[in-house]
């Protein structure tokens, strides 16, 4: 997969999205010193014994960045180039969206540095579990709740929720989300981040006058968000004409099989092959189409790679796919660019519809999870909107403004104690 940004770079543009906001917003110079750092950064080893009985030692991380309008939340990813850089730009930018979205939580992250593609489940397993214990004094459900990201999934979450409820002592379901339906999960929260991510596509074409019925996309990254994005839209009339994976791309002018595709891949463990004319991932993001969709790593779209994309709109489905300087250049070239903050809350939404249900011991039908999910999104992108129009700013720069806004307000009315 293209990726023009190292996670260092990706952790100094997102303290510079802070900077340039707080002084567009003329707030006071320690709201950024306040904000630019997390409140806590926890960096755990994690000795895990392997199948072949040797013991290898994992590193683990914890961030948490603001709980100003609530308790921490935020995924846990397992990737062999996570590093604390990159868990603390993730933290930070996951306590915008979800003060975009406007529910009350602040931003987190976690991650281990592994490899899941070469560990056995039952690797996977005891890596979980030693994980969920050494930050088990920092999490809690009214202090930090945890959910999947990369390389995590609904039977990872089960394992963390099951380790801090034997570690407790009875079952303690509000303490991650995205669980399995059966252990607590909420309907429809697999597809909560897509379902997000569709909505705004829609909102961007009705606004822009674009036909959503046989409009192109193009999806860089086929994973969940990608996948199911893909199969939203279609449902929705779109022509999904080019999908990637970190392996390389398929172009089809005339339309993909999306359901064919996704079998394909699940058999295959790659998109390339698949009927059509393949193509790197370079190529794809260079391809004539009404929306673009990177739905894969942080910075695969930066400088090198903006001044040859052709879409009219991004909809940002990974969690900053766009270096700084590929969002001037698209600026300037006048892409219509819904931002991560805004494009992809869907999940951390329903994330907290799941935590809702869970601390109340309710099971919300799968249409009612839908509704909610609905009118928060199509509110959130009206106000960003609304505030876009009223500054004459894009709509990154009104989304940041509305979010570290909030979060400002909230920490002023608190105080600072003791």
């Amino acid at each position: 997969m293209v990726n023009s940004l190292n996670k260092k770079d990706f952790l100094d543009n997102t303290i510079k999205q802070l900077k340039d906001t707080v002084e567009l917003l003329k707030l006071e110079a320690w709201i950024f010193d306040f904000l630019k750092e997390p409140k806590t950064s926890l960096i755990v080893s994690i000795p895990v014994k392997m199948d072949d009985g040797s013991i290898k030692i994992f590193q683990g991380f914890r961030v948490q960045h603001s709980n100003a309008r609530g308790p921490y939340k935020g995924g846990i990813r397992y990737s062999p180039e996570v590093t604390l850089e990159e868990i603390k730009a993730l933290a930070m930018l996951m306590t915008w969206k979800c003060a975009v979205i406007d529910i009350p939580f602040g931003g987190a992250k976690g991650g281990v540095i592994c490899d899941t593609k070469n560990m056995s489940l039952g690797e996977k397993e005891r890596l979980t579990r030693r994980y969920t214990n050494a930050i088990f004094n920092l999490i809690g459900p009214y202090v930090d709740i945890p959910g999947p990201d990369m390389y995590t999934d609904p039977q990872t979450m089960a394992w963390v929720m099951d380790t801090y409820s034997q570690i407790k002592g009875y079952a303690v379901p509000e303490i991650v989300t995205g669980k399995p339906v059966s252990l607590g999960g909420s309907e429809g929260r697999l597809m909560a981040t897509s379902r997000g991510v569709s909505i705004c596509v829609r909102e961007a074409t009705n606004l822009l006058n674009i036909p959503l019925r046989d409009a192109e996309v193009v999806i860089q990254g086929f994973g969940n968000v990608g996948s199911f994005t893909a199969h939203l839209l279609k449902n929705m009339g779109c022509k999904i004409i080019a999908v990637s994976d970190s392996k390389g791309g398929v172009l089809n002018r005339k339309g993909l099989d999306i359901f064919k595709l996704s079998e394909y891949k699940l058999k295959n463990g790659t998109v390339v092959g698949f009927d059509g004319e393949s193509i790197s991932n370079k190529e794809l993001l260079q391809l004539e189409c009404d929306i673009l969709i990177p739905a894969a790593l942080e910075g695969s779209i930066g400088k090198e790679e903006a001044p040859f994309v052709k879409a009219k709109i991004i909809v940002e489905g990974a969690n900053g796919p766009l270096t700084a300087e590929a969002d001037e250049i698209l600026k300037a070239n006048k892409v219509f660019i819904v931002p991560d903050i805004l494009a992809n809350s869907g999940g951390v939404l329903v994330s907290y519809l799941e935590w809702v249900q869970n601390l109340n011991r309710e099971h919300w039908s799968e249409e009612e999870v839908n509704s909610k999910l609905e009118i928060k999104m199509v509110k959130a992108f009206k106000e960003v909107l609304k505030l876009s129009q009223e500054k004459g700013e894009t709509l990154r720069r009104a989304a940041l403004s509305l979010g570290i806004k909030r979060v400002a307000e909230a920490i002023k009315v608190r105080g600072i104690w003791p």
